[in-house]
Order: C-alpha cells, then structure tokens, then sequence
C-alpha cells in the first residue's frame, strides 16, 4: 500500500507527482497492466521459462 502525506506549502500538482513516482516504484501499476486481462497458465509459464533463457543467455555473454 502506497501512502502520501502532503509537505508543508506543497501544492497539489508536486504531490500527485510524487504519489505516481511512489506507485510506480512499488510495481502496483506494472501488477494491475498484467492483471487486466485473463492469461492462460501455460502462457504464464512459457513467458517464466522465456525470461529464464534470456537471463542466462544474458549472464553467460557477460563475464564477471
């Protein structure tokens, strides 16, 4: 849950600003976009094991 107190002599515009950073930061709007439509589990898990690949993919080009 996002919280928001507004500052001292801070105006309306500054705070809505700052509520959609907080929002943002806390993934609420990224879990409401993959909420918003019904997704098939074996869509689900082919998206995990894609990302999976692409991350190992990933550390495997790049040599620590």
């Amino acid at each position: 849950m996002v919280k928001l107190t507004l500052r001292d002599n801070e105006s309306i515009q500054e705070a809505v600003r700052r509520f959609r950073k907080l929002v943002e930061r806390s993934g609420i709007k990224k879990e409401m976009r993959r909420r918003e439509y019904y997704e098939k589990p074996s869509v689900i898990k082919r998206r995990a094991r894609l990302r999976a690949e692409r991350r190992s993919r990933r550390t495997r080009l790049l040599p620590m």
